[in-house]
């Protein structure tokens, strides 16, 4: 896994301080752990920008006054119309002190279902994992080649050496299913035969009235 090294410098606190530093291009961070105290800084925009815009989990190296502190980014606040960073939480790390993370998914193959025409479904892009800091995976590599349609991929088929896979055992991480387009076929068929249906209705209704009226 990459580690990222980022020199950091200290901020004040508060919401008006909060705007002042992203308009210098920085956003407002918190660095925490259960073995100290809270500290707090800010980072370069374009710094934070490697960390959330990525399909891998970095482990990162904050640099301040002299200290390194090693840690993850826990959660990241971004604005609803930008996507710009707007705060960050760091998490830090401790050796031998199990931690909670969420960890990218990368899909390898072309399933035998997408072949034959099925659609691949991604239902959880990320997993939730404990592990030892030394543990950390950038990502969780998904073998979907052997996918035929109808199957499913469940978090209880995965197991990875010194993580532990967290929610529901039977939540789906992937499926291939029936393409869509075949479904939307059979509709319209069925709509057309409904329409032939009332044609021929209304064509013997007609008959009728008209054999009443030359009784």
């Amino acid at each position: 896994m990459d580690t990222l090294t980022f020199d950091v410098e200290k901020r004040a606190v508060g919401k008006s301080a909060a705007r002042a530093v992203r308009r210098t291009g920085h956003v407002p961070c918190v660095l925490y752990g259960h073995h100290m105290d809270p500290v707090i800084f800010q980072l370069a925009e374009e710094h934070l920008k490697k960390l959330v815009y990525t399909a891998e989990t970095h482990i990162v190296e904050v640099r301040l006054d002299g200290k390194t502190f090693r840690c993850i980014l826990k959660d990241a606040t971004l604005h609803p119309v930008t996507d710009r960073p707007l705060h960050a939480d760091f998490m830090a790390l401790k050796t031998g002190e199990m931690l909670t993370l969420l960890v990218p998914v990368h899909f390898e193959g072309t399933p035998i279902g997408q072949r034959e025409g099925g659609n691949v479904q991604v239902i959880l892009h990320e997993l939730e994992v404990r592990c030892l800091p030394r543990d950390i995976p950038s990502h969780i590599e998904v073998d979907i080649s052997e996918l035929s349609i109808g199957d499913a991929i469940h978090i209880r088929d995965l197991e990875r050496e010194g993580l532990v896979l967290l929610g529901r055992p039977e939540q789906t991480i992937v499926t291939v299913v029936q393409p869509r387009v075949v479904v939307e076929e059979v509709d319209e068929l069925e709509g057309e035969a409904a329409e032939g249906d009332a044609d021929a209705d209304e064509a013997a209704d007609s008959g009728e009235e008209n054999e009443e009226g030359d009784a």
